[in-house]
């Protein structure tokens, strides 16, 4: 983990960075980055934000996610920018969003397509029975 990136818990962060770390981390692709009463919901009801800063404050990685801090912990955000990939900035995100939420939780969430050899390789593991019905997007 590179010693010049601070992580915090950041539950004001702006709407601007939030979208444009999205962007530069490519899951602004399959994320609603132009529909600002969305993106201002999707903030505003988080129950964890981490993010992951260089030195000069700049946001290159952002954790977002909706717990019960009980039992289950929906990681419904992981973006890294995709100049600091693979520094381990994703596995740190993941750490801190399941501390805050609380370790004894189940952290679950929906990779990316191109994002699905990664998780294993830090430790999660595949689970084969997921279901969705999709929102009026």
């Amino acid at each position: 983990m590179p010693s010049e990136i601070r992580y915090a818990l950041e539950p004001q962060l702006s709407r601007d960075e939030f979208v444009d770390v999205l962007r530069r981390s490519t899951l602004a692709e399959r994320r609603p980055v132009d529909d600002v009463a969305k993106i201002d919901g999707m903030l505003a009801e988080a129950d964890v934000i981490v993010t992951a800063r260089t030195a000069a404050g700049r946001l290159v990685g952002v954790s977002r996610a909706i717990t019960d801090f009980s039992y289950c912990t929906y990681l419904s955000d992981l973006a890294v920018d995709a100049e600091f990939q693979r520094q381990g900035i994703g596995r740190e995100l993941i750490r801190r969003t399941h501390d805050a939420a609380g370790r004894q939780t189940n952290l679950i969430l929906l990779a990316a397509p191109q994002a699905r050899s990664y998780y294993p390789h830090i430790g999660m593991r595949s689970h084969e029975s997921c279901w969705m019905i999709d929102g009026g997007n």
